[in-house]
């Protein structure tokens, strides 16, 4: 059904086109010398013309066809390629990892130990500490040293 009436829909659409294009337009008639002398001569534009009626007939149609296509598209039930897609099931992890915990207050003092140990052995042996920076220096006029 809606094939049919979408198919009915470009037709008309097409007719519409093609009959708006051919109507000649009301200035259409003047000329260089004579302005619009010959409409107020012979009084306002006479009966409808054939194409007029045509015209009309196929804004009656569009605005028809125009408004089933809406009504039957609005009583459709929607559907999206999302939607229709399979739906995979997730893969099983093969290797869980181990849970992470907090050290315990004795790991974590023991590993500060070994650390300021090391750091002392390195200095016994004659290795020099790396110099870590002091606030800057002041200078005689107040301010800090700029690196």
């Amino acid at each position: 059904m809606l094939a049919l009436i979408s198919t009915i829909h470009v037709i008309v659409c097409l007719f519409l086109i093609l009959v708006v294009l051919l109507q000649q337009g009301k200035g259409a008639d003047l000329s260089v010398f004579g302005g619009g002398g010959t409409q107020a001569a012979f009084g306002a534009r006479g009966a409808t013309t054939l194409l007029h009626k045509l015209t009309v007939g196929a804004f009656v149609g569009f605005l028809v066809t125009t408004m089933v296509i809406g009504m039957i598209k609005t009583t459709q039930r929607s559907t999206s390629v999302i939607t229709d897609a399979p739906v995979a099931a997730p893969a099983a992890a093969e290797e869980t990892l181990p849970e992470a915990t907090a050290p315990t207050a004795a790991e974590f003092e023991e590993s500060a130990l070994d650390v300021v140990e090391t750091a002392g052995g390195a200095a016994e042996a004659g290795a020099e500490a790396p110099a870590i920076p002091g606030p800057p220096e002041a200078t005689e006029d107040g301010g800090g040293e700029n690196p």
